[in-house]
């Protein structure tokens, strides 16, 4: 059982600042907190308030212009970048708005990709993505191509591509921007099934609905975070 004490995550006085013609734009400005094991952190904020720069950040996919990303205590900035490679490869999974699919391969095909870097014989990864596409409830979908999908359901199959090798930490970005109410459900039933079997998800939204699945709250306004009360106990 994962220690509820433990940090999956840690920014310390985190810092992107991007040039702009009319001079540096501050995104986010010594941004700190912790996301421990085990918590479903909603990240509020309206459009352009660094949600995304914020997750890309502690995904490992960009680098703050100061301040220090930690995962699973291993401080970013310490580790070459082969070893940064391997640790967002096998730690972190990531869900995106749009889904990032490749159409015209299965629904398998496509969560397979998450081991495209992860040393797991075929064999294993295959039976790790039928595990996976089958807890997102696509089992009867797995030999269809992505591009037949609806919308929910090629969401489905970003989080069980995300999760099929299981990560320290899940990190997800407005899942629900382009869906249906209906569809939506769905897919935050999911995030709910993966978080009641451990995993510690931070999930940026700019949809109030969404926060009575989460227990913790971050809200991101003019490039800082503040904790807010009002997460599901």
């Amino acid at each position: 059982m994962n220690d509820p004490q433990a940090p999956v995550l840690e920014l310390r006085s985190v810092a992107r600042v991007f040039p702009a013609v009319r001079g540096a734009v501050t995104v986010l400005d010594r941004v700190s907190f912790v996301v421990r094991s085990g918590e479903f952190v909603a990240l509020t904020g309206p459009s352009g308030s660094g949600k995304t720069t914020l997750l890309n950040i502690a995904g490992l996919l960009d680098r703050p212009t100061a301040g220090e990303v930690h995962v699973e205590g291993r401080r970013a900035a310490g580790l070459d970048e082969a070893s940064v490679d391997q640790l967002r490869a096998q730690r972190i999974g990531m869900v995106f708005q749009r889904f990032c699919l490749l159409a015209a391969r299965t629904v398998r095909e496509n969560v397979l990709f998450r081991f495209r870097y992860a040393p797991v014989p075929a064999g294993r990864a295959r039976q790790l993505a039928d595990e996976a596409i089958a807890e997102v409830g696509l089992t009867p979908q797995a030999d269809q191509p992505a591009r037949l999908l609806s919308g929910g359901e090629m969401q489905r199959v970003a989080i069980a591509r995300a999760v099929a090798l299981p990560p320290a930490l899940l990190l997800v970005d407005e899942p629900t921007g382009n869906l249906d109410a209906a569809a939506s459900e769905g897919v935050m039933r999911c995030f709910q099934r993966l978080h009641e079997r451990g995993i510690t998800i931070v999930l940026a939204t700019h949809n109030p609905a969404l926060l009575p699945y989460c227990t913790r709250h971050l809200a991101c306004r003019d490039g800082s975070v503040t904790d807010v009360a009002g997460g599901r106990a």
